[in-house]
């Protein structure tokens, strides 16, 4: 398993750390060369011997969906390529029976060509084998396979015999492997932008599909879609494959491939019987002689990104589009909008109790309402009259805030640590958990997990203390101010404000009296002496720091009351001092972007709101410096491994900032190459991570995370770029599915884990908090109620339900985790408060003019005013009309009502 080393890149270490072979031989018979085929949108290589695709480029394009350079180094037996079947049978009837695989990777042989005659190349016929050869001698299954021209596009389909003379047999799994180029393993940083691209699935069913767009977000997309009735996507399999070192299979640079499953009943009996199925398992019987057709079809999106939902509907697939996504807290609803050749027949949940369905007007589709008593994954499938069947996958939370309540509840209780005897000064903190032995992490090998520092553990006190700034606590803040006093200040940074890399390390002699875990393997790099984890080096470490700091000081100017051991001048400048440190000489990765540095934007602005001219310039030139280099490299948005998605938040904040427009574009485009809108809960706005529970998790291995801290942090960007650009609702669509992951990542208790596992065998999240807060980090600074316009669907409200929609005046109720924030995407305008609620508003299209219904926070302090800033696209002016109101901080402050309602309004002009 592949390990980050703190201070190296991790590619630099690449070939020391991988356990692997260093070579293979030729089964698939690369060195006989290949088969080059085309059709309208395709210039397609099959390898001659195997007649699996080695390359699949655009017509008039050399970008390569596979990876093709890399071909000699995966044609070995078990490595998979498109075309390779896996299939497990038994015979009919016999449930007790053993599942006998077979696998067309596994011991290759060259294929039995077919001969393409003139009747078959008409009917689309392009290339045509018998796998018999490469597939088990003893197997009744004979299979064929095709590749075809339908239309202008690329299919597979495969025929299933079953030649038994007298058994049915039954299918109880069949799967079509998907390789794609997301190998990053020794490519420069500049090549994978070029090469490389990265897929996820839509695990829907007949309407099921995978989309690849390439890492750079630019240039054409693919998406592969069912090639018929019988071929939905019902599961997807993380594939294994032999590692070897050219390509590190499983590892930092290279995540690994799945598989398209169309049947996965065997599977489900056996290897995933402990974990709930994304759809219900199946199985096919296939009586004597039978033969069944499947496949897939290969199709472009010309557009990008943009276009993929287009490039769907042209195959006749159905295509749901969620608002505001699939994240739905109990009290809100959802809008599902579905377009398809055929009529619904149906629509249900399963659990049955879990949502409600009203009809959306004009046939659009259906209004998605969650039950008031539940809470977890639910699914709901929409049936067609042509038969096909359509999953949609929605994971409902509690109501938002009562969420967000039992979060800080839990973390300052539960996750509270208060041992005072503990050597290395951990008490007074919030510390990591591990939920499933319902404990505090006091020990781990990795030790900043158990250190407080790291992202894996700084994720508990930092949602803690980010909580804070949207729903205050009384009892919370005191607690962390504790903290603050005990912990954070003098232990985990020093006096000079240096952040530490951990304050619990592994070194029996420098702490005679504490006992170490015997159980534990404490010879591992991870495992670090008190001098290194001492190192102050890392820059990473110091957002999380200033991030407290910044998140205390917000809680101290809106509600000072709850402010004892300092005041807010105290905390905004210990969280700019964290900030400038951060930028001096004996500090690495400090040139790269880190994530959740927005908030470093944010005392920025908070700076230059109290008037703190000089430290706002000394801040604001630091950061310039940064932004300069970046604004002249191929690739800006670098990290301490080969490839990663946490440099472009900080890159986009700071290009955007200092207007240099190219790099804001290009970082845009990289979020959007690996941040998918699917109709599903965990991929929608996902950005792609899938080493970090390596090293904050507890289930340990590399593995396609959901919502992971990469989806909120990267919808920064998104839903930013979005409030610059309103006219492009896909950004609003695939950001707002990224922030509201840290939602569904508090379960009922309270508690929050690092990120859900995607593998078919676990499907669950994970047991311990891990490196959660940032992502929480990122919910808290980008959420908010977004209205948009779509050409399609007309006006939507993210985050919000539509009151009413009059021909020049919408009214909209606030239903997003963060209340204070709403963008009027119409307007261009938006508005954000520090204090207090946002409890609905209305807009008229032509004047400008804005109501805003103001409240208390329920079930926290009351404050006694908030302060209102107001932002527009187009620079033009608003002012508070009602009530009377005085400028403060840039923005306007106005009384809030102890018990009832502010009604304010605004007025351009």
């Amino acid at each position: 398993m592949l390990l980050r080393a703190r201070g190296l890149l991790a590619l630099t270490i690449f070939s020391l750390l991988l356990p692997s072979a260093t070579c293979q031989n030729d089964d698939l018979g690369v060195k006989n060369g290949y088969t080059t085929l085309k059709t309208a949108n395709f210039n397609v290589k099959l390898v001659r011997d195997a007649q699996v695709l080695a390359s699949l480029t655009p017509a008039g394009d050399t970008f390569d969906f596979l990876p093709f350079d890399l071909l000699s180094a995966r044609a070995g037996n078990g490595q998979y390529h498109w075309g390779d079947i896996t299939f497990r049978y038994r015979v009919a009837g016999d449930d007790n029976g053993t599942w006998i695989d077979g696998d067309s990777a596994a011991a290759r042989k060259p294929v039995a060509a077919l001969p393409i005659t003139s009747s078959s190349s008409s009917n689309g016929s392009l290339a045509a084998a018998n796998l018999s050869p490469t597939l088990p001698t003893s197997s009744p299954l004979n299979v064929t396979r095709e590749w075809l021209d339908v239309a202008g596009d690329l299919a597979l389909r495969f025929t299933l015999t079953n030649a038994h003379p007298s058994a049915a047999l039954e299918l109880g799994s069949l799967g079509f492997p998907a390789e794609f180029n997301s190998i990053f393993t020794r490519r420069a940083v500049g090549a994978t932008q070029r090469l490389c691209s990265l897929s996820d699935p839509y695990i829907g069913m007949h309407a099921g599909y995978i989309r690849a767009a390439p890492v750079r977000g630019t240039g054409s997309a693919l998406v592969v879609t069912p090639l018929n009735a019988n071929s939905p996507l019902e599961a997807y399999r993380n594939l294994d494959e032999p590692v070897y070192e050219a390509t590190g299979y499983g590892s930092q640079t290279f995540e690994g491939f799945y598989e398209w499953q169309v049947h996965s009943g065997a599977w489900a009996e056996h290897e995933w019987s402990s974990a709930q199925p994304w759809n219900a398992p199946s199985s096919r019987t296939l009586g004597p002689g039978e033969a069944v057709q499947f496949g897939v079809r290969f199709s472009l999106a010309r557009g990008g990104v943009r276009d993929l939902d287009v490039a769907v509907r042209r195959t006749g697939t159905p295509v749901a589009v969620g608002v505001p996504g699939y994240i739905i807290p109990v009290g809100s609803s959802a809008q599902l909008f579905l377009q398809a050749d055929a009529r619904v027949l149906a629509v249900s949940s399963e659990p049955v109790e879990s949502l409600a369905f009203s009809e959306l007007g004009q046939g659009q589709g259906v209004l998605v309402t969650p039950s008031p008593d539940f809470w977890g994954r639910a699914r709901v499938t929409v049936e067609y009259e042509d038969g096909k069947v359509q999953t949609v996958h929605y994971f409902v939370t509690k109501p938002a805030a009562q969420a967000i309540g039992d979060l800080g509840r839990f973390l300052t209780t539960e996750q509270w640590f208060d041992d005072t005897s503990d050597p290395f000064g951990r008490a007074y903190s919030v510390m990591s958990y591990d939920y499933e032995t319902r404990s505090i992490v006091t020990q781990d090998p990795r030790v900043w997990i158990a250190g407080l520092s790291d992202e894996g553990g700084v994720g508990a006190y930092l949602a803690a203390m980010a909580k804070q700034v949207i729903q205050p606590d009384a009892e919370e803040v005191s607690k962390l101010e504790m903290f603050v006093d005990r912990v954070l200040w003098g232990t985990i940074q020093t006096k000079d404000f240096a952040v530490r890399k951990s304050i619990f390390y592994y070194e029996p002699t420098a702490v005679p009296k504490y006992t170490y875990n015997t159980s534990i393997d404490w010879t591992s790099w991870t495992s670090w002496s008190q001098e290194d984890a001492y190192g102050i080096g890392r820059a990473y470490d110091y957002v999380h720091v200033a991030a407290a700091y910044w998140s205390l000081y917000r809680v101290g100017r809106a509600y000072p009351e709850l402010l004892n051991s300092h005041d807010w001048k105290w905390y905004l400048n210990q969280a700019y001092s964290t900030v400038i440190r951060c930028t001096q000489s004996d500090v690495t990765y400090k040139e790269l972007g880190l994530m959740g540095e927005t908030v470093f934007g944010e005392i920025l602005t908070d700076l230059t709101r109290e008037g703190l001219t000089s430290e706002a310039n000394t801040l604001t030139k630091a950061m310039r410096s940064r932004a300069t280099q970046w604004d002249s490299e191929e690739v800006p948005y670098g990290s301490e491994m080969a490839w990663d998605s946490t440099g472009q938040e900080g890159v986009y904040y700071w290009a955007k900032h200092f207007g240099f427009t190219k790099t804001v574009t290009k970082t845009i485009n990289s979020v959007l190459g690996y941040t998918p809108t699917v109709p599903h809960w965990g991929w929608n706005g996902n950005a792609r991570r899938y080493w970090d529970n390596i090293y904050g998790g507890k289930l340990q291995r590399i593995e396609r995370q959901i919502h992971h801290y990469g989806s909120a942090l990267n919808s920064l960007v998104l839903l930013s770029a979005f409030r610059s650009n309103p006219s492009d609702p896909y950004l609003l669509q695939v950001g707002y599915g990224g922030s509201s992951g840290p939602l569904s990542s508090i379960n009922e208790d309270g508690f929050a884990s690092a990120s859900f596992h995607s593998w078919p065998d676990t499907l669950r999240w994970d047991g311990y908090s891990g490196d959660y807060g940032p992502g929480f980090l990122g919910m808290v600074l980008g959420s908010g109620t977004f209205v948009a316009r779509h050409d399609t669907f007309g006006l939507l409200a993210y985050g919000g339900t539509l009151l009413s929609s009059a021909e020049d005046k919408v009214s909209v109720q606030v239903t997003a985790p963060v209340s204070r924030r709403v963008f009027i995407g119409p307007l261009g305008v938006t508005i954000t408060l520090d204090a207090g609620n946002i409890q609905d508003f209305t807009y008229e299209s032509t004047s400008g003019a804005i109501s805003l219904t103001l409240v208390q926070l329920s079930n926290t302090p009351k404050a006694v005013a908030t302060v209102l800033w107001i932002e527009t696209n187009d620079s033009s002016i608003y002012s508070v009309s009602e009530p009377v109101a005085v400028r403060e901080r840039l923005g306007w402050q106005i009384p809030l009502s102890a018990d009832g309602q502010v009604v304010v309004q605004l007025r351009r002009g």
